[in-house]
């Protein structure tokens, strides 16, 4: 297996293919998607920031950084969002790899630390993430777990 961790930044051209791939995934609205990836690629910031894994041409995993992650806690920014791998490609490392390249690029661009949120108690941790506290995710009415990760760690 041969994957590729690609920034949307130098490869624009996949904007339309990876918005719909984590729309597919997530079911977030298409259109929410779309104007987060331009706003990435209109560089105006570290933030927002989109990454594909590629497979030859099939996407088979990805992640985005962004402001907040629908929750509460507005102030725990930047989150890493969307994280998926799809099944047929998963305990391959990809994940791992994903986590790895964006904390390292947030970190060239002066973010020491970035959150994120899941639904998964034993994951993250794996990668150097460690659990935060519990935030409300915006309309839900179970906390979610929040995790950091510092680049010093």
């Amino acid at each position: 297996m041969n994957c590729e961790i690609l920034r949307l930044v130098d490869r624009p051209e996949l904007k339309e293919r990876a918005a719909c791939w984590f729309h597919e995934k997530w079911r977030i609205p298409l259109e929410a998607y779309r104007e987060s990836m331009d706003d990435c690629l209109a560089g105006k910031g570290p933030v927002p920031q989109w990454y594909v894994v590629m497979e030859g041409e099939r996407i088979v995993g990805g992640l985005g950084v962004i402001e907040n992650d629908f929750h509460d806690r507005k102030d725990l920014t930047p989150n890493v969002c969307a994280v998926y791998v799809e099944e047929d490609r998963r305990c391959l490392g990809i994940a791992g790899a994903m986590l790895h390249f964006v904390c390292e690029e947030m970190k060239e661009k002066g973010i020491d630390t970035l959150y994120l949120i899941t639904d998964h108690t034993s994951f993250y941790e794996r990668y150097g993430w460690e659990f935060l506290c519990m935030v409300q995710g915006d309309g839900g009415k179970t906390p979610i777990r929040m995790y950091v990760h510092r680049a010093d760690a």
